[in-house]
This record gives structure tokens, sequence and C-alpha cells, in this order.
């Protein structure tokens, strides 16, 4: 029996342990003779005591100390999962994560990645250098290689671990670059890569999640543009608006797909659990704006003016080539998380901002 089907049993056995009171025998009177009868004791509670939703994981995470790893592992701790967070700085790790607020918490540097991925239920792998600053030509490697390295030491310690201990569910964060860039068409899972630098990053990073053993359940979130308070592009945006200067960035025609933090952990905790997410899943919300309208609704959320444009001329001095990032978008619907029934918290840009800024 494999290490996750022990600890099943386990808990099964724990749970039925406290609904069952296994055999108690008692000497009666019956018709005037002294006989043993025993007596089975069952709690009415013991469907809701042994329900699946009480399974706990284990689950490895890389890119833990991340804007979404953050987020991910509160979630998981609060519904008393086993995180194992992989990280290159134990502590950095240890600082976001301190011992007192996160008790039983594993933190590995990479010579100890090993052991916490094997006998895992699931892996997330959130790693990679951020993109949000200006690309130099060792910058734009490194944006590249940190993704596909790491996804690919994930995926051979989790090939190589024994049959019994291999974690059952990978869950690969890639991103809607993979689509390339358009103000006019729509994009959604099945359609094509496109073809400039961040497309071929996405593509690279896939290919290297899909070497994955095959018994190993594939579920590569595309993220869009995600929205929180304390980082991700939106943390770039607010200092422009509380100074009077946050208008649209370059035309604002073009794309913004967009995802509230809460709502990209929410698909990630749901595709750990549910067998029905996998393959490519759009992280992004069901109603993308176009940059214009953001920047409106986030001025009028802030009770900022929004009608100052930022030349694109301003972007790329600060950003250089890493503009592209914003200056260009894509319109990507998340089919996928529609059709498997996924519930979205905040399905429109006013809503979330608002909820993000109160």
């Amino acid at each position: 029996m494999s290490t996750m089907g022990v600890a099943s049993a386990f808990s099964w056995t724990n749970s039925i342990s406290s609904t069952i009171q296994f055999p108690q025998t008692h000497t009666q009177l019956i018709g005037g003779e002294s006989k043993r009868v025993t007596f089975w004791c069952v709690n009415a509670n013991m469907d809701s005591a042994s329900s699946p939703k009480e399974s706990k994981m284990i689950v490895s995470v890389t890119g833990a100390t991340g804007f979404v790893g953050k987020r991910l592992v509160q979630r998981l701790h609060a519904d008393n999962h086993q995180i194992r967070v992989l990280t290159r700085s134990r502590s950095t790790a240890q600082s976001i994560f301190p011992v007192k607020e996160f008790p039983g918490i594993v933190i590995a540097e990479e010579p100890e990645w090993r052991n916490c991925i094997e006998g895992s239920t699931a892996v997330v792998n959130l790693a990679g250098t951020s993109i949000s600053t200006r690309w130099s030509s060792e910058i734009k490697k490194d944006i590249k290689q940190s993704r596909i390295r790491v996804t690919s030491k994930v995926v051979e310690l989790i090939n190589n671990s024994k049959d019994d201990a291999r974690p059952k569910v990978l869950i690969s964060a890639t991103a809607v670059g993979y689509y390339g860039t358009s103000e006019t068409q729509v994009f959604d899972e099945k359609s094509p890569s496109g073809n400039d630098y961040l497309a071929e990053v996405c593509r690279e990073w896939e290919a290297a999640a899909l070497k994955v053993n095959k018994d190993v359940r594939l579920a590569l979130i595309r993220i869009g543009v995600v929205l929180g308070k304390d980082g991700g592009a939106l943390a770039k945006m607010i200092p422009l608006f509380m100074m009077f200067a946050g208008g649209p960035l370059g035309s604002g025609k073009q794309w913004f797909s967009w995802i509230h933090l809460d709502d990209l952990v929410d698909l990630i905790y749901e595709a750990l659990s549910n067998p029905s997410y996998k393959g490519v899943i759009n992280g992004t919300a069901p109603n993308p704006v176009r940059l214009g309208e953001m920047c409106e609704q986030l001025g009028s959320t802030l009770g900022r003016p929004s009608w100052l444009p930022v030349p694109e001329i301003a972007l790329k001095a600060v950003l250089g080539e890493g503009a592209s990032v914003v200056l260009d978008g894509q319109k990507v619907v998340p089919t996928k998380a529609k059709e498997l029934g996924f519930s979205f918290k905040y399905r429109y840009i006013k809503d979330a901002l608002k909820a993000i800024m109160s």
C-alpha cells in the first residue's frame, strides 16, 4: 500500500473507531437462563465523520514565497493540510512562514526536495523569476530558464519517486502569454500558441511539465494578470493613481485578462482534489476588459482621476522590452473552468477592485 494509501486507511480507521463502538458483551437473564449478548453501537453521524472532504493532503509547493504562493499556503494551512515549502532560501521562507503562525510546516532547500516530493499527495509548481521588470538579455534568459529548470527538476523528482510514494497530482503554473497578443481575437484553451518571446517561454515551460509520469494527473493553469492588494501588477499601478497620474497605459485598447487572487487560489485548490481538473485550464476571470476600462474602474475605486494616459515611451523607459506585458494584451476566457462548474467570486473588474481596496 502507498504512503498515501496507508495515511488514508489510518484516517478511515480513526473515523470509524470514533463512530462505532466495537462489540461489547454483557450477561443478561433471558427466559430464566443466563445468556451472553453482544451489542454493536453505531453513531448516527458516521457518514459525515468519514466524509472524503475531511481527508487531508500533503502538498509540496514551489514558489511558495511569491504573491500567489503565499496565499495558497495560508489557505492550505487554514484547512489543516500538511505543507512542504520547496525553496531556494530557507531564511526567506522562514521569515514569511514563521513557525509560531505555521506550526508543522516543512521548509526545504533544493537538496531536500526529493524527500519532500516523495510521499506528497500533490505538488504545486509556481516558481519563476518575475517578468515585471526591465528586460535585458540576461533577465530574459533567466525568466525562461528559471521556469524550465524548476519545472524539470520537480518532474524528475516525481518520476523518480517510488511507485507507492509518487504524488498523484501536479498543478503547474503557466501564463496567458502562451497565446501571443491581439486586440481582436478571443483565446480559449484550444487556441494555438503565439509566436513572440513570452509564447515561446510558455511553450517550453509547459513542455517540461508534460514530461511527468502519465499516472500523475497534470493540470496546467495558464494564469492571467493576478489582482491583489499586496503584490502583482496592481501594487505597481496604485501608487500612480495616488499621485493623480494613473491613466491608461499606452492606447488603453489592449485587452486585460485578469483574475482576483482569491479566485486563482480557489482554482488551484479545487484542482488539487477534483479529478476532473486536468490538462490546460485558463486562470482568468470570465469578463476580461480593455486596459482603459480597467484603469477607469481603478481610478473610480480610489477616488482619483484616470484621464491622463501614461505614454508608451515612459513605460518603455522604465521597463524596456518588458513593457510589452502591459502595452500588448490578449482576450482570454476560462472556457474549461466554466465547463467544470468552477464558481468565480469575482466575475467583474469593478467588484474585484472594490473588494481589494476595501
